[in-house]
């Protein structure tokens, strides 16, 4: 059963589109690279689009949920740390949008044995923010189980950092990749990274609120 209700409620409903429309954002992002490393790069450049679409429509959501905040939703001393947490979880799709541009516009070579290493780096981005996303669910539902989900979502960040630093050190030892293509490979997998190290910094933020409600 919710916690809150009347304009609460309101916020959590769009909270609840805008986690989903970050979802998508990186759910095409995802296919994107599918599509990029499978030298389908026609079906990538149209990915970028709807990446680009899902990425403009959960901005769109987080303008307004931090509108309703300043309408009055949540006491005065919480607002600030909700107007946060949107922040953070909206800057979760910007590093796929980032990732994105400089793989369509650099189009570096793709290392065909570490085609596997890239969608495990990637997979694993996203399933960080799925955890996240869970944990800004239970918020309000259950601040015990949101602070799990949070604590969770910083283990598999740990996950994702892991694939980040192992992929990233083959790619530099790579004798099919050039040099300009392992600086452009470093740049998107470091912005990957980046999917799972905003989506920890969101669960922070998260265990900040659910530990101030628990009191």
């Amino acid at each position: 059963m919710p916690i809150f209700g009347g304009k609460e409620n309101n916020v959590f409903e769009v909270l609840d589109n805008h986690l989903d429309a970050v979802e998508k954002t990186l759910t095409k992002f995802k296919e994107l690279v599918e599509a990029y490393v499978d030298e389908e790069f026609e079906k990538a450049e149209k990915k970028v689009k709807e990446v680009e679409n899902f990425e403009r429509e959960a901005d769109s959501l987080r303008r307004g949920i931090e509108s309703m905040l300043y309408a009055g939703a949540f006491l005065p001393t919480n607002r600030g740390d909700y107007a946060r947490l949107v922040e953070l979880i909206d800057n979760v799709a910007d590093a796929a949008e980032s990732a994105s541009h400089v793989l369509i516009l650099a189009r570096p070579k793709v290392p065909k044995s570490l085609k596997d290493e890239i969608l495990k780096t990637v997979g694993a981005a996203l399933k960080t923010y799925l955890e996240l996303k869970k944990s800004v669910i239970a918020l309000d539902e259950d601040v015990d189980e949101a602070l799990e989900y949070a604590k969770s979502t910083e283990k598999l960040e740990e996950i994702s950092d892991e694939c980040e630093r192992d992929l990233l050190g083959k790619i530099f030892e790579s004798e099919e990749l050039s040099t300009y293509a392992k600086l452009i490979w470093n740049q998107i997998v470091t912005k990957i990274g980046d999917i799972s190290d905003r989506a920890e910094d969101a669960s922070d933020q998260v265990m900040l609120i659910a530990i101030k409600r628990r009191g």
